[in-house]
């Protein structure tokens, strides 16, 4: 899996999704007698631009670009500072996992090449004699190859474990930005209706209709 590739095609989808253009004006079903009005949304978080490298960007942008090059960075720029143990615990956790895994594998991976060129000079050579400090205790070539297997699976695990969490970040960062400034009025309010939804049958089917209305 190519780490650094799957960052890159990260970054430019969330960027595009966080450019994703202003809100239009939205009508509402108001009154007893369901009389229409059009409300114009207000300015929120997409459309408000801020500066970064010398660059205009809108703030989901912002706070995603900045936890792409540092986790934790764009919800420091939310100001979700209680999250911060989540972003590193969740991060640091599966980074060590990675570092862990990718050492113990590069380990079995020279030590079957030091055992290799031990037999060339010595048939009766020993795994006892490889210098790592797990594959010397390994009883058997089997098992040696076994654990190379096993360590590069645990390793490739971890790279998407790794990702997964850098990602969750930078996707909790943009949303949160884009949540940041959502404002619903006082002025509004919520109504549950019984209705009638049309089916390919002569019987219509039954549901239930959320209204927004003007208090």
């Amino acid at each position: 899996m190519n780490f650094r590739r799957f960052l890159q095609v990260m970054g430019a989808v969330l960027f595009w999704l966080a450019g994703s253009g202003p809100l239009h004006a939205q009508t509402v079903t108001v009154g007893p007698d369901s009389a229409r009005v059009t409300t114009q949304a207000a300015p929120d978080s997409s459309r408000r631009t801020e500066r970064l490298l010398g660059m205009r960007v809108t703030r989901p942008q912002k706070a995603a670009l900045l936890a792409l090059v540092l986790p934790g960075a764009g919800q420091i720029y939310n100001r979700r500072y209680w999250k911060l143990p989540l972003v590193y615990g969740a991060v640091g956790g599966t980074g060590y996992g990675l570092y862990f895994y990718q050492k113990a594998f590069r380990e079995y991976r020279e030590g079957k090449e030091e055992y290799a060129r031990l037999l060339r000079d010595n048939p009766n050579a020993t795994l006892s004699q490889l210098s790592g400090p797990r594959v010397k205790l390994e009883t058997s070539a089997a098992n040696l190859q076994s654990g190379l297997v096993q360590y590069r699976r645990y390793r490739d695990t971890f790279i998407a474990y790794t990702a997964l969490a850098y990602g969750i970040t930078i996707l909790d960062a943009l949303v949160d930005a884009h949540l940041r400034d959502f404002d619903i009025s006082d002025d509004l309010g919520l109504r549950l209706d019984p209705a009638l939804l049309p089916t390919s049958s002569p019987v219509p089917g039954t549901g239930l209709a959320l209204t927004f209305y003007v208090k």
